[in-house]
């Protein structure tokens, strides 16, 4: 057996040095919920990688605060949660910023009903039992803005909580409510089985849904970082809303669902503008905002002057000041 020098062995590791390990990052609902399709999209595509970031792989959470703490947690602190828990967690003292726009309305959302039932409206469901996820909810503040956009009180209908999409669904079709709210890519799955019976498009204005974090530490430490990242999850919302179909294929394997349901899905995202680029709608800030006040969920005003940093968009993102 041939032995080479200790020199050799070591010029040749020097020679081909290991890879940096690849960082995560945090989005809320990842594998379940639209939300997560531009980094999908940005992974499979080398978006990232293109900009001198390497991602391989996203922490998930089902949101709320779990997210935040994920982003706060993790190795590279930056992810998309609900804005209701990026504003929650600033009350609470915690210090990040919002550095970029992630789902732009909540236009993706619909109550259903079955296909024989008598009910044809929202003002049908007067006196029945309509299903919500859960208190302080999107859902739970989105039912009770419907209600009253079409003149309804919240006690009109019985609010039933259901505990989540496919519970309410369950609910449904066992009688125990009259309608039950769903989103994609659930509805894109489940559409033949259920009659629509109202859609927040219909009755309600954009609201911002999620939005991007970080900390100052890591923002003032890798500034360069953050506005990568920023920019290929924007490069991946422009494709998508480019290039459906190929887009659907890195969303269908991140997502391990059939190509006809992603299909689905991404085109009734793309039908309502769902994703934002990075830059911030300030009315759907507040209308999300005013909306939350509604269920309880965030009290007072918010001061996004101390809350929200452009300064890592692209600079055709940013607001014209």
């Amino acid at each position: 057996m041939i032995r080479h020098p200790y020199w050799l062995l070591l010029a040749a590791a020097l020679a081909f040095p290991r890879a940096a390990p690849a960082d995560q990052i945090s989005v809320t609902h990842w594998g379940v919920l639209m939300y997560g399709v531009p980094y999908a999209v940005a992974m499979e595509k080398g978006f990232f990688r293109e900009g001198g970031v390497d991602i391989d792989g996203i922490l998930t959470s089902k949101g709320g605060g779990t997210t935040v703490r994920n982003v706060l947690a993790g190795g590279l602190p930056y992810g998309e949660v609900s804005l209701a828990a990026a504003v929650a967690a600033a009350r609470q003292g915690i210090d990040i910023r919002i550095v970029n726009a992630g789902a732009r309305t909540v236009h993706e959302i619909l109550w259903v009903t079955m296909p024989d039932s008598p009910y044809k409206s929202l003002k049908d469901l007067a006196g029945k039992k309509v299903a919500y996820t859960s208190p302080k909810s999107v859902t739970d503040m989105l039912l009770l803005m419907a209600l009253d956009k079409v003149g309804m009180k919240p006690d009109s209908v019985e609010r039933v909580v259901t505990g989540g999409i496919g519970a309410g669904l369950t609910a449904l079709e066992k009688g125990g409510v009259a309608a039950a709210p769903t989103m994609d890519p659930v509805w894109a799955r489940t559409h033949d089985k259920y009659r629509p019976l109202f859609w927040v498009k219909d009755l309600l204005p954009p609201m911002t849904q999620t939005v991007g974090i970080t900390t100052p530490e890591f923002a003032a430490k890798h500034p360069d970082k953050l506005r990568a990242i920023i920019a290929a999850r924007r490069k991946a919302v422009d494709y998508v809303y480019a290039n459906p179909g190929l887009a659907t294929a890195s969303f269908a394997a991140a997502y391990n669902l059939p190509p006809e349901v992603a299909a689905t899905a991404v085109k009734n995202m793309i039908a309502v503008r769902f994703w934002s680029p990075g830059n911030f709608e300030m009315e759907g800030l507040d209308r999300m905002i005013a909306g939350l006040r509604i269920v309880g969920e965030v009290e007072g005003p918010v001061d996004w002057s101390k809350l929200v940093d452009e300064r890592f968009l692209p600079p055709d993102l940013r607001s014209k000041k």
